[in-house]
């Protein structure tokens, strides 16, 4: 049996042709924004898989207080087994200008050990803001897309992740999330990723439009639009606003290398100075050989399997090859493929050109 130590990459180039871009596609509205909910609840109907209650005594202490808000004692030192009970975390996002009575979808996880939830319930739940305020209720039956089993003899079979569950229109809102767009201030409009060229380009855009010094580039990141104050025309000018189309400013001279999938992107700004480059290829070979070993007819002893493993190392030697000044990314591939480099060893390349000093842009490696 013979392991061979391989490397294998994926090239990605960047192409430099730019299209117009929508506005709403490329910005963010300042305060217009989802605000996450958070809550703990009970999921209650479950077919044996809940929480083990004697390792997870939250669970048990969750649904006792539940029972006393309806009445219900149990004698003190009564053990209870709830099988079918099972303590989850709710978490949702709540969108920009949510209004009571709107609907959720929200989702559920387990928290203890509960090994699915399908088929569960999950009793009412407050869902609760960053400022501690209960925003949404939820309540509803699972749909969970996991499966697990087990047999007797403890074999297991779990498809998908059945301790995670969801509800489509779980939660009903039932607090709004106050926010200053009717309050008449100038509105912000906030990139995506940061670009002083799209923001002028924004900003000039505008202008163009509606006239001179209505839209501001403050910096890099964000455009400063005066807007009017009537809350209904405020709608409409913004409505106006983000269907124009922009043609963004060409991102700078990157290379992004993912030395986990081999992954590598070159951007088309980028360049290489002049330099010369040599790389060998290592490959390492382990065979795997058995071999018996069994004494004379006349011998005493016992007949034995030895292993034998056999280890080579082979190296390519590979020419050296020649950057001219300032190559195109074109360029850059079409020399690397002449002399028969692999993308695997690209990665390896790049990381010495810009450790040399050759390489005009930024590396990146994720």
């Amino acid at each position: 049996m013979n392991k061979k130590l391989l490397i294998g990459c994926f090239l990605v180039i960047l192409s430099s042709v730019v299209y117009a871009e929508r506005i709403k596609d490329i910005t963010t509205i300042s305060g217009v924004r989802s605000n996450p909910l958070i809550g703990y609840g009970l999921v209650v109907g479950l077919d044996g898989s809940g929480d083990q209650t004697n390792q997870t005594p939250f669970t048990t202490e969750s649904f006792l207080n539940m029972l006393k808000q309806f009445g219900i004692a149990i004698p003190e030192g009564a053990r209870m087994q709830l099988k079918n009970v099972a303590a989850v975390a709710i978490h949702a996002e709540l969108p920009a200008f949510a209004k009571p009575g709107q609907q959720l979808d929200i989702t559920a996880s387990s928290i203890g050990n509960a090994k699915s939830l399908r088929g569960g319930t999950l009793l009412m739940t407050p869902l609760k803001g960053a400022d501690g305020n209960v925003y949404a209720l939820a309540q509803g039956n699972l749909v969970v897309g996991g499966l697990g089993v087990e047999g007797l003899d403890g074999s297991k079979l779990t498809v998908n992740v059945p301790s995670v569950g969801r509800i489509p229109n779980g939660a009903t809102v039932e607090r709004s999330v106050p926010n200053n767009f009717s309050a008449g201030q100038p509105i912000i409009f906030n990139l995506h990723r940061s670009d002083f060229t799209t923001a002028k380009r924004i900003a000039d855009s505008i202008n163009d439009l509606l006239g001179p010094k209505v839209a501001q580039a403050t910096d890099a990141m964000s455009i400063r639009v005066n807007a009017p104050k009537d809350p209904s025309q405020r709608v409409n000018f913004i409505s106006l606003l983000e269907n124009i189309e922009v043609v963004p400013g060409e991102a700078a001279a990157k290379v992004v290398i993912n030395s986990r999938t081999g992954t590598i992107v070159v951007g088309s700004h980028v360049r290489i100075a002049p330099v010369a480059v040599t790389h060998g290829s290592l490959t390492v070979t382990v065979a795997e050989d058995i071999e018996v070993s069994q004494p004379d007819a006349l011998a005493e002893g016992t007949t034995v399997v030895l292993p034998k493993s056999n280890v080579t190392a082979e190296q390519q030697l590979n020419p050296m090859f020649k950057f001219d000044p300032g190559p195109t990314l074109d360029e850059l591939v079409r020399a690397v493929n002449e002399v028969g480099a692999a993308p695997g060893d690209l990665m390896a390349i790049l990381e010495a050109l810009k450790q040399a000093g050759a390489l005009k842009a930024e590396l990146i490696v994720i």
